[in-house]
């Protein structure tokens, strides 16, 4: 069965490089990496390169449940593009585009089997629109 694609997008107020230094930095990942305020990532690690890993852990605050994100980059053009294989076969595409002076992010991945796709939609959104929030704060 062919997967859906789903695509999130965000205008954030900040440079590529700026974008691309908080989204890839795990200092900076643990502070915007979550789809709703009781949840949290305690932490993060990021080897930026091919055949690199992104992994991050994904709790609720109350510690009732959690979840590990591991992923594999295929392909990478600093400041402009992400290409990795989340742990479960699944691809993720990120395009990071100077739009006036910001960044249009965008973000594309393959849709898992357990979750509604819509659901799936609001919660990438929900992290975007946390980075953009994040971001754009300093």
């Amino acid at each position: 069965m062919e997967k859906a694609n789903i695509t999130v997008q965000a205008t954030v107020n900040v440079s590529p490089a700026r974008a691309w230094q908080l989204w890839n930095g795990p200092e900076h990942i643990v502070k915007w990496n979550f789809a709703v305020p009781e949840w949290h990532t305690p932490t993060a690690s990021n080897d930026l390169k091919v055949c690199g890993k992104l992994k991050s852990r994904m709790e609720a605050k109350d510690g009732s449940m959690g979840f590990d994100f591991e992923g594999t980059y295929t392909e990478l053009k600093e400041n402009e593009l992400i290409e990795y294989m989340i742990a479960d076969g699944r691809k993720v595409t990120i395009h990071f585009k100077a739009k006036g002076s910001g960044t249009e992010i965008t973000e594309t991945f393959e849709a898992e089997n357990q979750n509604p796709v819509e659901m799936q939609r609001n919660g990438w959104q929900a992290i975007l629109n946390n980075f953009k929030k994040y971001a754009e704060s300093f």
